[in-house]
């Protein structure tokens, strides 16, 4: 075994570089105790839009509640139908579901792993609201293909950028592609708090202004209820964070692509199937995802290295218990579930070293190598 172990993800390493900076920032908060909603709220908002190229951020609870306000504020609900991946994490179709749509799964493009627009066109009913295509592992789905469907449909496109934070489809960034995005801050992205977090990105003012309302128990102003709203307020105190971060946010994707290169580099030639960059498109490697025969052996072999790995997602939202009565039955997608027999997730974060990877990619040789 390694005598180092090598992390799946290291927030230590991160924290240790940005100690003095976020403790400033959070002794800011405390000192002011603006601690809801807050003066680093709106500061982070703004500068969140603007890092994205978008009108207005609207900071939330969690990445899974800014879907389901986006879809509330676009007046989704019981009765529309919401296309989205059945490859994703359980949380984008969560967030349909919490609205009362229903949630109408597709499979996805082999190369990319992301949604594939000709399942979406097949998916198409006289139901259909609204599309949710996910930016899955980092890389933006397939935005031309979707939004001319869109459009030629009248239907509302949602992104879910929770793992594409600052990724580019043609120049554009996540978040201002569709007519509104959720980010998710969980600690473990490339822009990540201390907690939960998340926010709503949209080019939309009147949008924008009922998301506020929505967060905020519908209030307009205190005890003057507009709408039904609930509480789901970014942090003031994770907000704070976050603004320390995005500050590096560019140079920590910089650096995720630089790490994939590597790997890239290290595993070709092996029986690997590796991350393909569709062209056009800034990826920014939340994850870096490799497709292995006898994934659950390989992972183990690595662990006994010392080295951890995730698996991104082994059971499919469409097979799992909690969306059974949505009648999908297994061979249903079979990329997707293909792929959760077979995906791999490597260690991947910003502060990442070439020792790392190379330990890591000489360990992988050495476990997908014939006994």
């Amino acid at each position: 075994m390694n005598a180092t172990k090598i992390p799946f993800v290291d927030l230590r390493a991160q924290y240790a570089a940005l100690q003095p900076e976020l403790e400033c920032a959070v002794r800011g908060v405390m000192e002011r105790a603006d601690f809801i909603l807050g003066e680093e709220v709106e500061r982070f908002e703004e500068e969140f839009a603007r890092y994205c190229e978008v009108k207005y951020a609207v900071g939330v609870g969690s990445g899974i509640d800014a879907l389901v306000l986006a879809l509330r504020a676009y007046g989704i609900g019981p009765g529309d139908e919401v296309i989205t991946a059945a490859n994703t994490f359980i949380a984008t179709v969560l967030a349909i579901s919490a609205v009362g749509a229903r949630p109408v799964l597709v499979d996805a493009d082999p190369r990319t792993y992301n949604l594939d627009p000709h399942a979406v066109a097949a998916a198409l009913t006289s139901r259909t609201r609204a599309l949710l295509p996910v930016h899955l592992y980092g890389q933006p789905a397939e935005m031309d293909a979707i939004l001319e469907l869109a459009q030629r449909h009248n239907l509302v496109v949602i992104e879910d950028a929770a793992q594409a934070h600052g990724a580019r489809y043609h120049g554009r960034r996540t978040g201002g592609l569709g007519h509104a995005a959720g980010f998710s801050f969980y600690p473990g992205k490339n822009l990540g708090a201390y907690g939960d977090g998340g926010a709503v990105t949209t080019n939309d003012a009147a949008i924008a202004e009922k998301i506020r309302y929505l967060r905020n128990y519908g209030q307009r102003v205190k005890y003057q209820h507009v709408v039904r709203g609930t509480n789901s307020r970014l942090d003031t105190l994770q907000a704070a964070i976050l603004r320390v971060k995005l500050r590096r946010l560019e140079e920590w994707n910089a650096a995720r692509r630089r790490h994939a290169e590597a790997y890239a580099q290290r595993l070709a030639g092996l029986p690997i199937q590796l991350p393909q960059t569709q062209p056009g498109v800034e990826h920014v490697f939340h994850l870096f995802v490799v497709q292995i025969e006898r994934r659950d052996q390989v992972q183990q072999r690595l662990a006994e290295r010392g080295i951890a790995t995730g698996i991104h997602y082994p059971v499919p939202v469409h097979l799992q218990e909690a969306y059974r009565d949505l009648g999908y039955a297994k061979g249903s997608f079979p990329v997707t579930e293909a792929a959760a027999e077979r995906l791999l997730s490597l260690p991947m974060y910003a502060e990442l070293t070439s020792e790392q990877i190379a330990a890591v990619a000489e360990a992988l040789a050495e476990a997908v190598s014939p006994a």
